[in-house]
């Protein structure tokens, strides 16, 4: 859990606690009740606009029909997952995906031949993938480098964790081969990271997202047409390694806004995105 994530969960534990304190003075009976279920209910909602917005949005937008204009001429359908612009009777659709072009090199222990091999290889499979995608999209790309010590620290913290799970695996008589093994293997993976901060190397924080657009003569249509692209999307590049999963609720919005200007600081990039990606 992030900062942001502890932060939300004090807020919503005083809210509980200080309503809690003056429920006695509302009264008795069932206007107590009907106080602590508001109260349970405005920290629920708090929760799930922060852990997950992007279901609850969508969900509220779709069940009450409400419709967002990010921009003059463009309008957020009200599933939440597409942005529409009639031009001259021609719907036009654009959605998102994310896209983590690389993930092995995160998920991969040590093997650093085989990391190579991909690297090397890739360049091909992406013609390749190209080549079955019928329609134009987009492959951006937002990087910005990190505080080498503060990241230095985050791993010795997950290390330091991790250790700790794999002390009680071996204690426990129980534990089975398979929980030891991922543990051992998390960190290996951890202590492949500190080793590439040690030796030199600068880590850098990625955001990578597919931008398509499709058109049609209803919204509809224009719709299930951009749903079909994304489909073809994550199809043609399943052979590459990457991981496309479609952005929806508010960061179709933060995307959207990308187009017009970028987030300044690594800061600013991190707080507009959520769990979602």
């Amino acid at each position: 859990m992030d900062d942001q994530g502890v932060a939300y969960l004090a807020f919503c534990l005083v809210i509980l606690l200080t309503s809690l304190s003056v429920l006695p003075s509302i009264g008795k009976g069932i206007v107590v009740i009907i106080a602590l279920a508001i109260i349970l209910v405005g920290v629920f909602v708090i929760l799930i606009l922060n852990f997950a917005d992007f279901l609850f949005v969508s969900m509220v937008c779709s069940a009450l029909g409400i419709t967002i204009e990010p921009a003059a001429g463009y309008r957020i359908v009200k599933q939440q997952n597409a942005i529409i612009k009639n031009v001259n009777g021609l719907f036009y659709a654009t959605g998102y995906v994310t896209a983590n072009l690389f993930p092995y090199v995160f998920k991969l222990e040590a093997a650093a031949e085989n990391e190579d091999v991909k690297l090397i290889t890739s360049p091909e499979n992406w013609e390749r993938a190209v080549m079955n995608i019928g329609f134009p999209f987009k492959y951006h790309v937002l990087s910005t480098g990190m505080d080498v010590q503060k990241s230095r620290d985050e791993l010795e913290g997950k290390r330091s964790y991790e250790e700790f799970q794999m002390s009680r695996a071996l204690q426990n008589k129980s534990a089975d081969e398979t929980t030891i093994t991922n543990i051992q293997r998390r960190l290996n993976i951890l202590q492949s990271k500190m080793d590439r901060i040690s030796q030199g190397e600068k880590p850098i924080a990625t955001v990578m997202y597919v931008e398509t657009t499709a058109i049609g003569v209803s919204e509809k249509a224009a719709v299930d047409a951009l749903t079909q692209q994304i489909n073809d999307l994550q199809i043609s590049m399943s052979s590459m390694d990457v991981d496309l999963s479609r952005i929806m609720g508010r960061e179709i919005y933060t995307l959207f806004n990308f187009n017009f200007g970028l987030p300044c600081t690594k800061e600013e990039l991190e707080a507009s995105f959520d769990m979602q990606s």
